[in-house]
């Protein structure tokens, strides 16, 4: 049977990180005590998450980030999360198949990891997968995920700077700035520039990163339109906030910057806004305050794992399943039920 160590993922044995993120993404016991040998190694790589919606281009900005960070000398593992097959579970592999160049450069890791379902644009073992490629010694880790809505977030608790892909022609202009995933932008990418309609979405990004600014700081009415709110915001209009400088707020927002993907133009410059990004959220503090959200965040979710497994075993399904004819009855109330279900759980070992 194929084993892997901490010692061989740590010293660069490819098989060896293989097999084990293949123990992760199947929630095989194996996996804990080469993580936990892992985890005392410090983390070292930048994590950058990729996201947008289908269509945008993202695997093939993947590709050209690979290539321009390979220029530069870093070694780069690649997380594309897929959508599940619906017979086998598995990733189908329409991302990684987009980077097969680079396939033969002993600097590149690629892995797909199917999404099973799970929303959010990444899968559960995503975060975990990250860490062991960290301690394999790679420099940049981009995690591409699948295409997402404006909700699906959850790549903003695993990266330490998100890429948020738009692009012109999607009949929605502005479809990636909407309430939620807007929020998790720290590099705005309009790709495919090349195509009619590019600059316009490049302005209305600026425009709605200025309206969120503006509204934070008070200058401006919230009920202030896409056509009136670079008046409001240069000026200041709001009420009690006539005289508001507007550099006050406008000096940090995310950069927003045009790229085409299929041939490169522009993605240099992606990757020095990223790194650039990464310095600045580290000397802040605002990077380790991310990474102490994830982990937060990681953690919630193991546990929750775990009580659902559990709920699945003797004795907590069968008392589950007892309790669940009671309420469907009316002889007990579904507050009672969770009461004595979780009391089941707390006597029941949830696994190490």
């Amino acid at each position: 049977m194929e084993t892997c160590s901490a010692a061989g993922v740590a010293g660069g044995d490819v098989r060896a990180l293989a097999r084990l993120i293949t123990w992760l993404e199947n929630g095989d016991p194996q996996a804990v005590p080469v993580m936990r040998a892992l985890a005392a190694r410090p983390r070292r790589a930048q994590v950058i998450g990729v996201t947008g919606p289908p269509g945008s281009g993202k695997s093939t900005l993947v590709d050209k980030l690979i290539a321009e960070a390979r220029k530069r000398g870093a070694r780069v593992g690649v997380l594309a999360v897929d959508p599940s097959s619906p017979f086998t579970g598995g990733a189908i592999l329409g991302d990684r198949l987009r980077m097969q160049g680079h396939a033969t450069d002993e600097g590149v890791y690629i892995r797909s990891l199917a999404s099973r379902g799970r929303l959010g644009g990444v899968s559960a073992a995503t975060q975990a997968c990250v860490r062991a490629l960290d301690a394999a010694g790679y420099d940049y880790i981009l995690v591409e995920t699948v295409g997402v809505g404006q909700s699906e977030v959850d790549v903003v608790r695993i990266a330490d700077t998100v890429i948020l892909v738009a692009v012109p022609g999607l009949g929605d202009d502005i479809q990636v700035i909407k309430a939620g995933i807007m929020e998790i932008g720290d590099v705005f990418v309009v790709n495919k520039a090349d195509r009619d309609g590019a600059d316009r979405v490049v302005r209305e990004i600026r425009t709605m990163l200025e309206t969120a600014a503006a509204l934070k700081f008070g200058a401006m009415p919230e009920r202030a339109t896409v056509d009136t709110l670079s008046t409001h915001v240069m000026h200041g209009i709001g009420e009690g906030q006539a005289h508001v400088d507007p550099h006050a707020f406008l000096a940090d927002l995310p950069p927003v910057v045009k790229t085409v993907a299929e041939t490169g133009e522009g993605v240099p410059a992606l990757l020095d806004l990223v790194i650039a990004h990464h310095a600045k959220a580290e000397a802040s503090g605002a990077l380790a305050e991310r990474r102490l959200a994830g982990a937060r965040a990681e953690i919630k979710s193991l546990v929750s794992g775990r009580i659902d497994a559990a709920l699945s075993e003797e004795p907590a399904a069968g008392r589950e399943a007892s309790l669940a004819r009671a309420v469907a009855d009316g002889t007990m109330d579904v507050y009672g039920a969770a009461h004595e279900l979780l009391a089941v759980l707390k006597a029941q070992p949830l696994g190490r």
